[in-house]
């Protein structure tokens, strides 16, 4: 199914560091390399490392879930989104492939950056496409 651009649906996210769902057709649907994917169930986002059939597919490090846990893809190219950091912490992330850099000072496209400190209830008026699990702050809003 697709909705709003992301390809959604109830998968098996119980082997590490895979996706397989029943029905699917992720070649099809142009599941890529470097799409997104967010658990919904468990509220984790990973990214897709390989496409291995229509129906599987290999995810970043750490991806884990349950035998039947609800995701969405998204495989649109994306300016990235600001974030919201709602209690302190160190934030980890990686930048967006057009983020608007003028400089050679500012961080490059695809760059993992790590801003330390960020206070309660601040804005990072940044364009990033992923948050490192290493990130100590929570309460993390991001705003597409």
């Amino acid at each position: 199914n697709t909705v709003s651009g992301a390809t959604i649906g109830l998968a098996k996210f119980d082997d590490p560091n895979t996706l397989t769902a029943v029905g699917t057709k992720f070649v099809d649907a142009g599941i890529n390399v470097g799409a997104i994917v967010y658990n919904t169930t468990a509220g984790q986002a990973y990214y897709v490392v390989s496409v291995d059939s229509d129906t599987q597919l290999t995810l970043s490090g750490g991806a884990v879930g349950g035998a039947n846990d609800f995701y969405s893809i998204y495989t649109k190219a994306t300016i990235g989104c600001a974030l919201f950091v709602g209690s302190t912490g160190d934030v980890k992330v990686q930048m967006a492939q057009q983020n608007g850099n003028t400089s050679s000072a500012a961080a490059p496209a695809n760059e993992t950056v790590l801003y330390k400190n960020i206070a309660n209830a601040s804005f990072l008026p940044i364009q990033v496409v992923r948050v490192d699990d290493d990130t100590t702050a929570t309460d993390i809003i991001a705003m597409w």
